[in-house]
């Protein structure tokens, strides 16, 4: 590649769905340099489901995603399947597993999936360079970027920078201030798959139930999610409270059930013949954490019998562990979001190509995207898909 003569392609940001748009494109024969500002690609994939890669969930479809446009994910997502990363995975002969849900992680290292993606790009002839950030682009018959390596000239251009999400990996607003350069608006953004904070009175009545996890079901905005609740010093995490942050806004009050594979009314109408004498606490701890049973029946007027019960109590014993009501203060921000939820209006964008409506030649792909999903691999999805298909066009 020369300075003087256009590169077909230029993709900034080395990420999942970075990576995958160059090993597309150069797959279809055309030349593509990716330009990273990081020291080396795929940093958060190297981090992502614990050093393991959740790298894609069986069970992948729309439903999974939030964006302004409900349907544009589905053309990508169609298009590029999980089965299709998971031929990858396997044609590279990485042992992988289902943890839970859907969910698939390496049997190793997360390393393995970004040697697998940098050994398609070696093969598909896609030029990398890292410590290299842009500082200006410019748009006539093709584009022009500046770089500190030098200015580049392309046919095309793919922005997969990212979001806001993990500051501390590098993160910036590149992505969005070149959509704003070219005409383009963003769905307002913010931190989602993050965990919640508490206000003080709340942290210091739970701060004693740091460390405990249980499954839960846990409501906000009419999107319900049943997985774990984690304590923590600071406030409430696990994958269900990272789940439902997403479809939570500040101000708002969440709604958790305790006991989600059970009905305490029922499980009251069973213990009272079998073990009358035994204390409610104690039966409630075969189903709940001991610490958090006790915070919250110990000492207070429901801490009797189980043949002392009576249905006033039984009905505010429900409500308390069926439907308890929480205010969080806030959430923990970009530095511990998993991603970044809003981006790059879709409606500006071909669901087909991923193209830029107004700007012949640019793209968009990944996190920057109005595409964000749940937890659990659909985000890696969501970057696989939307790189590809950009590359079949790019």
């Amino acid at each position: 590649m020369t300075d003087d003569a256009p590169i077909d392609v230029v993709v900034i940001g080395a990420g999942a769905a970075g990576l995958m748009c160059a090993i597309t494109a150069g797959e279809r024969g055309r030349s593509v340099l990716l330009i990273e500002h990081s020291a080396k690609v795929g940093n958060k994939i190297l981090i992502s489901g614990g050093g393991r890669c959740n790298f894609t969930n069986l069970d992948v479809g729309a439903s999974n995603y939030q964006s302004e446009n409900p349907h544009f994910a589905k053309s990508a997502l169609s298009r590029f399947t999980p089965q299709d990363f998971i031929d990858r995975v396997e044609r590279k002969g990485i042992a992988y597993h289902e943890k839970t849900l859907g969910q698939l992680f390496c049997d190793d290292r997360a390393h393995q999936i970004v040697n697998l993606l940098l050994d398609d790009a070696r093969d598909a002839g896609v030029e990398i360079w890292t410590k290299c950030s842009v500082t200006h682009i410019e748009k006539s018959d093709h584009f022009t970027l500046s770089t500190e390596l030098g200015e580049v000239q392309a046919h095309s251009l793919v922005i997969a920078t990212g979001g806001l999400s993990i500051p501390q990996m590098g993160s910036t607003s590149f992505g969005y201030d070149v959509a704003k350069q070219f005409g383009h608006t963003l769905t307002p953004c913010a931190p989602a798959l993050a965990p919640f904070t508490l206000t003080p009175t709340d942290r210091e009545t739970y701060t004693t139930l740091s460390g405990i996890s249980t499954p839960v079901a846990v409501s906000c905005n009419g999107q319900t999610f049943r997985e774990a609740l984690l304590f923590t010093h600071r406030g409430l995490s696990g994958p269900a409270m990272l789940q439902i942050n997403s479809y939570w806004r500040p101000g708002q009050s969440i709604e958790i059930d305790l006991l989600p594979e059970h009905t305490l009314s029922t499980l009251i109408a069973e213990w009272k013949p079998e073990q009358p004498k035994a204390q409610i606490r104690t039966l409630l701890s075969h189903h709940l954490p001991k610490r958090l049973v006790r915070l919250w029946i110990e000492n207070s007027e429901y801490d009797k019998a189980i043949n002392q019960v009576t249905p006033s109590d039984i009905e505010a014993l429900s409500a308390l562990f069926h439907h308890w009501i929480l205010k969080p203060a806030g959430d923990e921000g970009y530095a511990k979001a998993e991603v970044t939820r809003g981006g790059v209006n879709t409606n500006e964008l071909s669901s087909k190509t991923l193209e830029s409506n107004t700007t012949a030649g640019l793209y968009f792909v990944g996190e920057v995207v109005d595409v964000t999903g749940w937890l659990g691999g659909f985000n890696f999805q969501w970057a696989w898909a939307s790189g590809y298909c950009a590359g079949q066009y790019a």
